[in-house]
């Protein structure tokens, strides 16, 4: 009997079928260390480790990670309220979730990657992002344009507009396209931590004019349709 599992998008109970063999890849989002975990964080930590024991119980081949935020407003805040150094405080608690997660029986996971880990490759995503019409700079740093994904939410069953209606892990600012986009990735203030791999990324009208050019002779479909692009009226 094979096994079947309740598919979000499509809300129907279907087969599970792996998109190479019977090799599944898991990612589950893990905790932004600036404090303690609490029973809501644990609950899911737990579900998601009987679901990969479960999994290589059937016979599959499981890789799971689960990412670790070192870097973020909070433990900096956190760092400054007790006047110590920002790697204290995610220490500390990265320290306090391992042991937490030992305590409670969980080990499936097989990597725990911090965020800092790979600097490199985030600030190479958000670029890509940049360079696609995805994302756009602000005064306090670069921010997803939700307008330019039309499926987002569509897992949730909402809409770009009804995602405006939930702010509570999304960044305020004033001067956001639309008020659900979310930051990628901020500029550091004065005295907190930064790295040298800044990313710079400014486009004007010309350089934005030469990209849809390029776009249209590779047929770059992707760029031309999130950008609204029309190739019979673009003058080449």
């Amino acid at each position: 009997m094979g096994l079947k599992i309740y598919n979000t998008l499509t809300r129907k109970i279907e087969n599970f079928k792996p998109l190479k063999d019977k090799e599944v890849k898991l990612f589950v989002c893990g905790p932004t260390v600036y404090d303690f975990i609490h029973i809501g964080n644990a609950k899911t930590f737990v579900q998601f480790d009987i679901i990969v024991k479960y999994l290589r119980y059937r016979g599959y081949k499981v890789f799971y990670i689960q990412n670790i935020t070192d870097i973020d407003d909070k433990i900096i805040k956190k760092a400054n309220e007790e006047k110590v150094d920002w790697k204290v405080i995610s220490s500390k608690y990265e320290k306090a979730f391992l042991e937490d997660v030992k305590s409670l029986g969980i080990t499936s996971v097989d990597k725990f990657p911090r965020a800092t880990d790979y600097i490199k490759e985030i600030v190479s995503q958000v670029k890509r992002l940049i360079e696609k019409g995805f994302a756009y700079k602000i005064s306090d740093g670069y921010y997803f344009d939700l307008s330019k994904f039309k499926e987002y939410g569509k897992l949730a069953k909402r809409t770009t507009a009804e995602g405006e209606d939930a702010v509570s892990r999304v960044d305020e600012n004033t001067e956001k396209r639309n008020k659900g986009d979310f930051c990628l990735l901020k500029f550091s203030k004065e005295g907190e931590p930064f790295w040298e791999d800044v990313l710079e990324l400014e486009v004007s009208n010309e350089e934005y004019e030469r990209r849809v050019k390029e776009a249209i002779e590779k047929d770059d479909k992707e760029f031309l349709k999130l950008n609204n692009i029309n190739k019979t009226k673009w003058k080449k």
